[in-house]
Formats: C-alpha cells, sequence, structure tokens
C-alpha cells in the first residue's frame, strides 16, 4: 500500500494481535483499518506506546490540507473530520472502508485528550447539550414519544375496539 501523504510504501507491524500499516523512513504516519484505532487511542493501551515513536525522514513536506486517496481503496477520497468533540486532532477516514488516516504526532495528541473512554462520552455528551441544547432535549421526548405510538398501534388488536386516535 502507498502512503496518502507522501507515496512511501507502507510496512506492516503488528503490535500485540493487530496488524497496522506505516510510513517507517517517510512521513511517519499510521494506517488504521476499521475498529483498530480503538485499541490504542487511550493512554492506558500500552500497546499504542510503540506507535508514538514511528521512525520518519524530517526531510519530507506533507501537504496537510489537500485531499487523500485511501491506501485500501485507491479510487476513494478520505473524509477529514474532528476525532473528537474537543475539535483538536483532525483524521481522514475512508467512506468505504472506515479505515484511519493518522498524520505523525496525531495519535499522540488523540492519546492526550481523554484519560478513558467513558471520559471521552461525558465530553461528547456535554458537546452536544452545548450546541444543540434544548433541541436535543426536545428531540428525545419527540423519539420516545413515536416509539410508545408505534408500540400502540402494534398492540392496538388487543382492543375489541382497536387503536383509539383521539
Amino acid at each position: 500500500m502507498q502512503c496518502p501523504a507522501c507515496s512511501n510504501t507502507l510496512q506492516a507491524m503488528t503490535i500485540k494481535d493487530v496488524t497496522v500499516d506505516v510510513c517507517k523512513g517517510g512521513c511517519g504516519g499510521i494506517w488504521f483499518d476499521n475498529f483498530e484505532l480503538k485499541k490504542f487511542d487511550e493512554p492506558h493501551e500500552s500497546a499504542g506506546q510503540v506507535l508514538l515513536g514511528i521512525d520518519r525522514d524530517p526531510n519530507i513536506h506533507v501537504e496537510y490540507g489537500s485531499k487523500r486517496h485511501c491506501p485500501k481503496c485507491p479510487d476513494m477520497v478520505m473524509m477529514r473530520h474532528f476525532f473528537s468533540a474537543k475539535r483538536q486532532v483532525e483524521i481522514d477516514e475512508c467512506p468505504a472502508c472506515a479505515g484511519i488516516w493518522l498524520d505523525y504526532g496525531e495519535l499522540g495528541q488523540i492519546r492526550s485528550e481523554y484519560a478513558s473512554e467513558e471520559e471521552r462520552e461525558q465530553a461528547a455528551e456535554a458537546y452536544f447539550q452545548e450546541v444543540l441544547g434544548p433541541d436535543l432535549a426536545e428531540n428525545k421526548v419527540r423519539t420516545q414519544l413515536r416509539a410508545n405510538s408505534r408500540i400502540a398501534d402494534i398492540f392496538g388488536f388487543l382492543s375489541p375496539w382497536g387503536r383509539r386516535r383521539w
């Protein structure tokens, strides 16, 4: 596979039971197949420590603003989005295979954002509350009312008159 940032050949690196592809001697980026990043993204996951020191060539210039093609799906342009609610790290994700590309240093930034998955979930909930505020609570109520109405429709046959609509 070719590195999406510098076109170097990616090298397979196995850490515990996971094989990731790294741009060793190139830009120092890392390719994670779907769900692999979750095994390395928190500080208590010691396996991720090995990936923080990928050998790279400091003379290689990476254009961070350019569109990148997925190393697994070469015809697919990856989407760039923030990794978490803190909006500190932008990652590239393939919409086809859900693989994730991290540029050099991004894994370290991700690992330092939150101490645990619970802390990450709490931050996301707080962010949604801040951004959506009352709309989020109102949407939850509407969703519950629709679900209750569907259940009533399903069991309406139990009544001899069917479900009454007021």
